[in-house]
């Protein structure tokens, strides 16, 4: 049995989320993309958790399901918190995914948070004032199967080894707790390959996750399994996880790493991008506004590195990178906006002719799309994309990399690009 599984997205009660994310409305867009295995998130937000208890039903197995759904997508209860504390004269800010076994040890977790006078009701990603160590050591006397996994692990801002607030080691931030990590979320600007590169981080097992704010950005990143049919549970899933099994972890679906918003460094208010060695030629300096540039995610991984590029363990899951469907047709018709009328009608004929996204993405025939009558140019865009060959100009300080599938993107000076402003209402949370 497949299980495709995304267990890092959010709900309406997050900053910045679309407030189409509704239960009802993650069921159905999991079964339009082909993610099985979805989160609730944003557990601990009490008006979001008391919809959770109304609309969901448990399934005997660690998890649950929609009461009036189809059944065939499954939700476990996970959430993403932020922790901003002082440690060693220094300003930490580390996001961390939390895994709970059933409705009723969030419940309790909750009140032991709200007991201490946290503020669950400010955001579905409320702000903890205490170490990612200390937080560890809580959640496991509270419940032993309450897991802990360390979010997109090289985001500059807020991430256990980011550039602004974050640490080197995995010992440095949990201390004696690291032994209760066992998983760590690679995130969108990084991948396998880059994460391979650290030899420190080979005791973990590398998980992938959309982080979606939106219905569209289900299953960006995901995580494949093929276990036995009805025998797939919250255990089990664990088990899988800490025992590094790859016979059946089988791969993770990834973002294009340098699509992501903080692949590279720069200064988005001054139009810079740099590589990590322009970035150390510039000594970590805009030469515009001479202020630190956002050290991004490659450069972070080259501090730390001691592998070469291109260094491939034997016993990891594999990993496959994909451009979302959409995005593929947009592009083919040379349209710029992926919400475009023109775009989403042949997205929902591709769907209804193929099946979800991520079998059209990853598993269908070029000629079945063929037989059904998709465009050609849909069906080269597909195939270039499988065979990776393509034109990206990498992400930058909250910017997303640019891909192009059949040209390249706008051309870009030496360490420049043009300014690009976020939509309107929309907020960076990184």
């Amino acid at each position: 049995m497949r299980i495709i599984a995304d267990i890092h997205n959010h709900s309406r009660f997050s900053r910045a989320c679309s407030p189409q994310l509704t239960l009802s409305n993650l069921e159905k867009w999991g079964r339009i993309k082909g993610v099985n295995l979805l989160t609730v998130a944003d557990f601990t937000h009490p008006v979001w958790i008391k919809e959770c208890e109304e609309q969901l039903e448990p399934e005997g197995n660690g998890f649950y399901k929609l009461k009036e759904g189809k059944g065939d997508v499954h939700f476990i209860f996970t959430t993403e918190l932020s922790f901003i504390y002082k440690k060693g004269e220094k300003c930490r800010r580390v996001h961390e995914i939390l895994l709970a076994p059933s409705l009723e040890v969030v419940k309790k977790l909750n009140k032991v948070l709200e007991d201490r006078g946290f503020n669950l009701k400010s955001d579905g990603r409320p702000i903890l004032g205490m170490s990612d160590r200390d937080f560890v050591e809580l959640v496991k006397n509270v419940d032993k199967k309450i897991e802990v996994i360390p979010a997109h692990i090289w985001t500059p801002w807020f991430s256990i080894f980011g550039s602004k607030s974050g640490f080197d080691t995995i010992e440095e931030c949990f201390e004696d707790m690291s032994q209760y990590i066992f998983a760590l979320e690679t995130g969108l600007s990084s991948d396998p390959p880059m994460n391979w590169r650290v030899s420190a981080l080979d005791p973990y097992i590398l998980v992938s996750n959309s982080d979606s704010h939106s219905l569209k950005n289900i299953g960006r990143e995901a995580n494949v399994f093929e276990v036995e049919k009805d025998k797939f549970s919250y255990d089990e899933l664990i088990c899988i996880l800490k025992q590094k099994d790859i016979k059946r972890f089988l791969y993770t679906i990834e973002f294009f790493p340098e699509e992501g918003r903080y692949h590279f460094d720069g200064h988005r208010s001054c139009n810079i991008v740099f590589n990590p060695q322009e970035t150390i030629k510039n000594k970590g300096f805009c030469p515009k506004c001479k202020k630190p540039l956002t050290v991004g995610v490659s450069y972070r991984v080259e501090q730390l590195a001691d592998r070469d590029p291109g260094y491939v363990p034997k016993d990891k899951p594999g990993y496959k990178r994909l451009i979302e469907l959409d995005k593929i047709i947009a592009q083919v018709l040379g349209v710029k906006g992926r919400e475009s009328k023109a775009v989403m009608n042949i997205y929902w004929q591709m769907i209804e002719k193929l099946g979800n996204e991520l079998f059209i993405l990853i598993d269908c025939p070029l000629k079945q799309m063929k037989d059904k009558g998709i465009d050609e140019r849909i069906i080269q865009g597909i195939e270039r994309v499988r065979q990776e060959k393509l034109f990206i100009n990498p992400g930058y300080d909250g910017v997303y990399g640019e891909i192009g599938i059949f040209e390249k993107p706008e051309k870009l000076e030496r360490g420049v690009v043009k300014k690009k402003k976020a939509p309107r209402g929309q907020k960076e949370l990184f």
